[in-house]
């Protein structure tokens, strides 16, 4: 047990790069980390760690043995709590999700799942991009529109629909466009779940509108693409949930009610396929157990 241990501290010096962070988090001296893992570099003969007084990180040894290492202990986790009769979670479980997803959906309605699992570190990895998650040890991924190809196993855990807005400054210098036609007249902010679109699609009543765009403005981060449009500087398309907080404001107005827009899919990402651990499974139905039934939510499956 005492390797086991040293091992799952050599991993979470390497993920958060500090030894007085992870050991905090084990509930033990700085000086006795440090030793342990000094230990298991003597024993392996190989240097893991690079250690400056700025930073802790990982040499090209301590990244393949990182990368070996943390599914065995994910294994070791999840063989435990599957036997442990509570059905308490313990260990670690890395979630990554764009940044407005967490902020707007997921991080509001976690505190009953961590308190459910009090024993359970829950790492939150927030980008818009798609990450490597096999490289960076992530257990489930939530992303929101289309899936690129992976070999991992996704789950369509549910839709959201999407919307297009300005705000009122906006559109008092430039006017509101009553029709998708008018769209093209008007100067765009990309964001993230447009930046490959090249159109927009809008459907009432049986009839379709696909029109042409041309971002003048684009951001990498969904955040960045609202605030871009609060600011007046252009029509934006994003989820609804995204943009409900700034509508309430009358910072944002939605444009072209009588029309909707596809509803964007959000999946659950697990790079481990078959191998999916328990605590990304029991946490991905939790969110969907909190979101079931929401305005802005249509279930998947």
């Amino acid at each position: 047990m005492k390797d086991i241990l040293t091992l799952r501290l050599y991993t979470r010096v390497a993920r958060l790069g500090s030894f007085s962070a992870a050991a905090r988090e084990a509930g033990l001296a700085q000086s006795q980390v440090s030793r342990m893992i000094a230990d298991l570099e003597a024993g392996l003969g190989a240097r893991l760690l690079s250690r400056t007084t700025r930073a802790v990180q990982p040499t090209e040894a301590g990244l393949e043995f990182l990368a070996r290492m943390e599914p065995i202990l994910a294994a070791i986790e999840d063989a435990e709590n599957s036997v442990r009769e509570t059905g308490e979670l313990r260990g670690v479980l890395r979630i990554g999700m764009p940044s407005t997803m967490a902020l707007r959906v997921v991080i509001p309605r976690l505190r009953a799942f961590a308190e459910r699992h009090p024993q359970l570190h829950i790492e939150l990895l927030l980008d818009d991009k798609w990450q490597d998650m096999v490289r960076e040890a992530v257990d489930v991924g939530i992303r929101v529109g289309t899936l690129p190809d992976a070999a991992g196993t996704a789950r369509l855990i549910g839709r959201m629909q999407r919307v297009v807005v300005a705000s009122p400054d906006y559109i008092a210098s430039h006017g509101k466009p009553e029709r998708p036609e008018d769209i093209p007249r008007h100067r765009i902010v990309g964001g993230p779940a447009a930046m490959q679109a090249t159109s927009w699609r809008f459907e009432r009543e049986g009839g379709v509108a696909e029109v042409e765009i041309h971002a003048d403005i684009s951001s990498n981060d969904t955040a960045g693409a609202l605030a871009a449009a609060t600011g007046g500087l252009g029509l934006t398309s994003t989820t609804s949930w995204a943009c409900r907080d700034e509508i309430r404001a009358g910072q944002l107005v939605a444009l072209l009610p009588d029309w909707t827009m596809a509803q964007i899919p959000v999946h659950a990402y697990f790079p481990l396929g078959r191998a999916t651990r328990l605590a990304a499974r029991a946490f991905v139905d939790f969110i969907c157990a909190q979101l079931e039934g929401h305005e802005d939510w249509r279930s998947g499956g």
